[in-house]
């Protein structure tokens, strides 16, 4: 029972407690409210029925201080084309467009439109699809897309100095959708710029792994001519295994790459790749089955494709060492950083090398 039906019932239960004691003051007084607030209720019933008996707010808005019309129309369109940004993310990118509304100006207009929730807003697209009549949703595609993800934050740090440092490669379970199968992802962020690649599969298995670290990852750090130094996975068996025979292990020690593993039950210390699948389930998986049936797993990464290519070159990042940047920016700033330890760390093997290979001096005690 709602807050507002709690009301009307104890209305209605003070109406016909005076019926029933036909003394309107000893119900008024065992009820607890005044017999002005008596009478308004039993007059209110009388034209207008329960309806009549809910709360209404004195306070009136004063439609002077609201935004301009352009501009609520520009943030109730933003809600149902970007229905996981939250109002400080959408105040931010409407200054990109030249339309200045503050995170609170964005709640208000949430409100007044029933826009306020990540939950209503995919509500509000379903709805706008609908009516366009571009997407029939069948029961077991909604019920899917749903689902409630595990949200799963990272509770501590990972140690990372600069681009190509320390690299994290996770495997997500994204269902099944017919005609395709189930379906997997496999994902790489870079920890220090957070420059994401990712790629679906039908299967989760060694060669999948390799083939991610091949096809996109090392092509990407070549490219931007970084090397990679390392890489976090957890203890699954697509990650881990005899060298001779694990298609991922032998790629890594073939690239000269050093592999880390989390620590047994213990998926926060992964937290940046969680934290990422957690992003594009919100960003671009639950609009994008809203919006397309997907029939091929082709089609599905297609579309994946270009909407990271938005994550990693437009769309603002609010992490540590992004500090809003976009993620491929990060990197292209940042990646000097990667030279000047690569420099150090030669000189200082150099070094090392030096003074173990310097004649031993000879020390004479007389």
């Amino acid at each position: 029972m709602t807050t507002e039906e709690k009301i009307i019932k104890n209305k209605l239960g003070l109406l016909r407690l005076a019926e029933e004691l036909g003394n309107v003051s000893q119900a008024c007084k065992i009820m607890g409210y005044s017999r002005d607030s008596f009478y308004r209720f039993r007059e209110l019933y009388a034209e207008h029925g329960e309806a009549g008996l809910r709360e209404i707010s004195r306070k009136k808005p004063n439609e002077k201080n609201r935004v301009a019309p352009e501009v609520e129309e520009a943030v109730v369109k933003f809600a149902t084309d970007y229905p996981a940004y939250g109002q400080k993310r959408v105040s931010n990118e409407l200054k990109k467009r030249g339309i200045f509304v503050s995170p609170g100006g964005v709640r208000s207009i949430g409100v007044r439109h029933d826009l306020e929730n990540f939950k209503k807003r995919l509500k509000a697209l379903e709805a706008l699809m609908a009516a366009n009549d571009s997407l029939i949703l069948t029961e077991a595609q909604v019920q899917a897309v749903e689902r409630a993800k595990a949200q799963r934050e990272a509770e501590g740090e990972i140690e990372t100095e600069h681009p190509g440092y320390l690299g994290s490669q996770d495997t997500d379970y994204g269902g099944t959708i017919k005609g395709i199968g189930r379906i997997y992802q496999q994902t790489f962020v870079d920890t220090y710029s957070k420059v994401a690649l990712v790629k679906r599969y039908t299967a989760k298995s060694a060669l999948m792994a390799a083939d991610l670290l091949n096809d996109r990852v090392i092509p990407f750090f070549e490219e931007q001519e970084v090397p990679l130094l390392r890489m976090l996975t957890d203890r699954g068996t697509e990650y881990c295994g005899s060298l001779q025979h694990h298609e991922d292990q032998l790629d890594l020690a073939l690239e000269g790459i050093d592999h880390s593993k989390t620590k047994a039950r213990s998926p926060q210390t992964n937290g940046i790749c969680e934290r990422f699948h957690r992003t594009i389930q919100d960003e671009f998986y639950q609009v994008a089955f809203r919006k397309k049936l997907y029939t091929a797993l082709e089609d599905l990464q297609a579309d994946v494709d270009e909407w990271l290519l938005e994550y990693n070159r437009e769309r603002s990042h609010s992490g540590k060492h992004c500090d809003g940047r976009t993620p491929f920016q990060t990197f292209r700033e940042t990646k000097h950083l990667a030279f000047q330890k690569m420099l150090e760390r030669q000189f200082n093997a150099k070094e090392h090398e030096d003074q173990t290979t310097s004649p031993a001096t000879t020390l004479v005690v007389e």
